[in-house]
């Protein structure tokens, strides 16, 4: 079941995206929950947690652009579409990760192809998990849900977005097991995901939520060749 919010200040817009959404969908045969917002306030303040948010940038009470940063404040990994009838804020929608932009008024097929994209993103990205044994227990973790590895003596720390999990294991066997999957071990003692990399220099690299994990120098050409081959195959532009 996937759950999308539309959020645009002109009702009928709103309303008129929602249906459209609802019936590519209905189409593909792929459950959904639309919620529509007419105001970004409205938006944040609900407690429901969406899979994609379709967000209008020119409204009256909160931009869209400044509700995106707010959404990206509370969560990281949730698809943002932007619908604007200005190219203005085009380079602003990849300060905040916008999946997609599209004008208005919106091309059905153009729509179509966007939603159907960010449909096989979100597939992709839930399906991808690891399985961690701690006192004869089974842990099942979604990568996407894990901000980084962090290895103390014996002991891995998993530091994700629900809180901090501990389990006795080796980072180099960890290490191997996700290869190819978006994680890059930058220091002995961190094996992080790249995804929720925001900033970086030749000392350390801060993370979306704001921790600072160092970098280590010898390994710092290859980290730069990770993070910018992760940045292609995900859509980033550099």
């Amino acid at each position: 079941m996937l759950w999308i919010a539309v959020c645009d200040d002109e009702v009928m817009e709103c309303s008129r995206i929602a249906k459209k959404i609802g019936e590519i969908l209905a189409e593909r045969k792929i459950s959904c929950t639309i919620r529509q917002f007419y105001s970004g306030r409205e938006l944040l303040q609900s407690s429901e947690s969406f899979d994609m948010i379709f967000l209008d940038i020119i409204m009256g009470d909160m931009d869209g652009m400044r509700t995106a940063q707010l959404v990206r404040k509370k969560v990281f990994d949730k698809i943002l579409v932007f619908i604007s009838s200005s190219r203005e804020y085009v380079f602003d929608a990849y300060e905040v990760e916008a999946f997609q932009y599209l004008l208005k008024p919106v091309e059905e097929e153009k729509l179509r192809r966007v939603l159907l994209k960010a449909v096989r993103r979100t597939e992709s990205r839930s399906q991808e998990f690891i399985i961690i044994s701690r006192e004869r227990q089974k842990k099942k973790f979604f990568l996407d849900d894990i901000y980084y590895f962090e290895i103390r003596g014996r002991m891995i720390d998993v530091h994700g977005t629900g809180g901090t999990f501990s389990y006795y294991g080796q980072i180099g066997v960890l290490e191997k097991e996700l290869w190819e999957k978006g994680f890059f071990r930058c220091h002995k003692s961190y094996l992080v995901n790249l995804k929720y990399v925001d900033v970086y220099n030749r000392q350390e690299l801060v993370l979306d939520n704001g921790e600072r994990i160092g970098i280590a120098k010898r390994r710092y050409e290859a980290f730069c060749q990770e993070i910018l081959k992760y940045m292609r195959e995900n859509g980033g532009i550099v």
